[in-house]
């Protein structure tokens, strides 16, 4: 069992189908997320913004792309708070860490405080990704990681793991269970996005877990040790 993780969620952990908001569905993710702080796990988390805005996509191909960011920024401040919300319901105290200061809704990122709000036992989201354009919410959880020192990234996705190519493309695209960081870059499998996996790759995170969030008890899995999704490790 892992004594710190970095738990990344993206935004369809929080709604999806045109749905913003399920409430069920996050109230469900807090539950887990609560458990595993109650195995003594210290916890920190990483949300998406993508049932809110997907930046540059769509009706948004041609806006200006740091405005779109900005606003994509936002999106996981707002999906932090609901998370915050949903998390403290369930019983374990929360601080939501900006990369973008507004104060009124959120502690401004500063790693040492972090770590402590960490070693007190409190769950910690990090909120508007690195707080710059041009860097998208995996990369803000593979720097966050490795600020904090944790010693695993829980990378939960609409996939199951890794594999050769997108398999919802390609339905013979092979499940990889078990790849390094060379190999990964080596056959160009999308773990995460280039920054990200290039931070995670030179500064020897222990473990990538990439395992699918269809069911929210593969975090609770995943962090007691069971093997489900890929490993990816130095």
């Amino acid at each position: 069992m892992y004594k710190r993780v970095l738990i990344k969620l993206s935004g369809e952990a929080l709604g999806e189908n045109g749905v913003l908001f399920d409430f069920e569905k996050i109230n469900r993710v807090a539950e887990v997320i609560v458990a595993v702080a109650r195995m003594g796990v210290e916890i920190a988390l990483v949300l998406g913004g993508g049932n809110i805005w997907r930046g540059r996509m769509g009706p948004a191909a041609n806006m200006d792309a740091v405005t779109a960011d900005h606003m994509g920024m936002l999106g996981t401040a707002i999906n932090s708070l609901a998370m915050q919300d949903a998390i403290e319901r369930a019983g374990v105290e929360t601080r939501v860490l900006s990369a973008v200061e507004m104060t009124r809704f959120a502690e401004p990122y500063i790693r040492r405080r972090a770590v402590r709000h960490l070693e007190k036992g409190r769950i910690v989201l990090f909120a508007c990704g690195t707080g710059n354009p041009f860097f998208s919410t995996d990369t803000a959880a593979a720097l966050r990681a490795v600020e904090i020192g944790a010693d695993a990234i829980l990378l939960a996705k609409s996939v199951d793991g890794v594999y050769d190519d997108d398999p919802n493309v390609n339905p013979n695209a092979s499940f990889l269970a078990d790849v390094t960081y060379d190999e990964a870059r080596r056959r160009g499998l999308r773990v995460m996005d280039t920054a990200a996996f290039t931070i995670c790759n030179e500064n020897d995170v222990p473990a990538v877990h990439v395992f699918g969030l269809h069911d929210p008890e593969n975090i609770l899995r995943v962090a007691a040790g069971e093997r489900l999704g890929s490993l990816v490790h130095p």
